[in-house]
């Protein structure tokens, strides 16, 4: 679904970085993962071929922020 986005904010010492991660195509998506402390966030497509990855060190993330499409009226999930 277009418009998937994942918005992280990042303690970058005496300030924050804010990064956006965003499916930019028709039936694409993002997904979050996190392995041996460090934060991954990937762009995917519908067939699960990853276009593009985010890594963050764990203890560094303030916040991860999902946001999914706003689905219009009468559009079924799924």
């Amino acid at each position: 679904m277009k418009g998937d986005r994942v918005e992280i904010v990042v303690d970058a010492g005496d300030t924050t970085r804010t990064y956006e991660v965003v499916a930019t195509r028709a039936g694409g998506r993002v997904e979050t993962a996190v392995r041996r402390g460090v934060v991954e966030v990937s762009e995917v497509t519908r067939s699960g071929t990853v276009v593009r990855t985010a890594r963050f060190m764990a203890n560094r993330v303030l916040a991860l922020v999902e946001q999914p499409v706003p689905r219009e009226v009468g559009q079924e999930a799924g």
